[in-house]
C-alpha cells in the first residue's frame, strides 16, 4: 500500500501536469484540429515543460545550485522556479497564442501565475507543494472545460480529485511537506485557474 501511495508522487508529478492538461483539452474539445497542428503543440509542450526543465535541473546540479531532485531545501527551489517562469512565458508567447486556443493560452497564463506565486513564497523561505500546485490547477481546468463545453466529465474529475488526495497523502508519507504547505500549494494552483475562467469562458 505504501508503494502505491508513494508512486502517486511520480504519476502526478508537477512536470507532467501541463502536458496532461493539453492532452485532455484536445481529447475533450469539440473543435477539429489538424493532426499536424495537434502534434506540433504537444511536441512543443513536452519540450518546454518536461525535457528542458529536466536538462536544466542537471545543469543546476553541475553548478552546485541544487543538491537533490526533490528540492527539499527551499532556497534551491528558486532557480528551477525562475526557469519555469521563463519556459512558461515563452510557451505562452510562441506556442499557445491567445487567438488560436484561448483555453490553453489562459491555462498556461494561470500556470505562470502559480509559478510566480510559488517563486515569491520561496523567496520568503516558504515551501509550497509543487505537486499540489500542479494537480489542483489541472483539476480546476478540467472542471472549467466540463462547464464550458457542457460535457459530463464527472468520472475524470473524480479520478483527478482522488489523485489529488492521494498525492497529498504521498507527500505527507514521504515527509516532504507539512499540512500547511500542501494546503497553500492547493490554493496556489487552483486560484489562478479559477481567475482565468472569465477570460476564456
Amino acid at each position: 500500500m505504501k508503494y502505491i501511495i508513494r508512486s502517486l508522487s511520480y504519476i502526478f508529478h508537477p512536470l507532467l501536469m501541463p502536458i496532461i492538461g493539453v492532452l485532455l483539452y484536445f481529447k475533450i474539445s469539440p473543435r477539429f484540429f489538424n493532426p499536424a497542428f495537434l502534434f506540433s503543440k504537444l511536441f512543443a509542450t513536452t519540450i518546454m515543460t518536461v525535457i528542458i526543465p529536466i536538462l536544466s535541473y542537471y545543469m543546476l546540479k553541475n553548478l552546485n545550485l541544487v543538491s537533490d531532485i526533490n528540492l527539499k531545501n527551499v532556497k534551491e527551489r528558486r532557480y528551477p522556479l525562475l526557469m519555469q517562469l521563463l519556459f512558461t512565458f515563452l510557451l505562452i508567447q510562441i506556442v499557445f497564442k491567445g487567438y488560436e486556443i484561448p483555453e490553453l493560452h489562459f491555462f498556461f497564463v494561470a500556470i505562470l501565475g502559480s509559478s510566480l506565486a510559488a517563486f515569491i513564497l520561496a523567496l520568503f523561505s516558504f515551501k509550497a507543494s509543487l505537486h499540489m500546485i500542479g494537480i489542483s490547477g489541472l483539476v480546476v481546468f478540467i472542471m472549467g472545460l466540463s462547464i464550458h463545453y457542457n460535457q459530463n466529465l464527472l468520472l475524470l474529475i473524480a479520478f483527478l480529485i482522488i489523485g489529488c488526495g492521494g498525492t497529498a497523502t504521498s507527500r505527507l508519507e514521504a515527509k516532504a511537506h507539512t499540512y500547511i504547505e500542501l494546503i497553500i500549494g492547493f490554493f496556489v494552483g487552483a486560484l489562478p485557474q479559477l481567475m482565468a475562467f472569465k477570460y476564456w469562458f
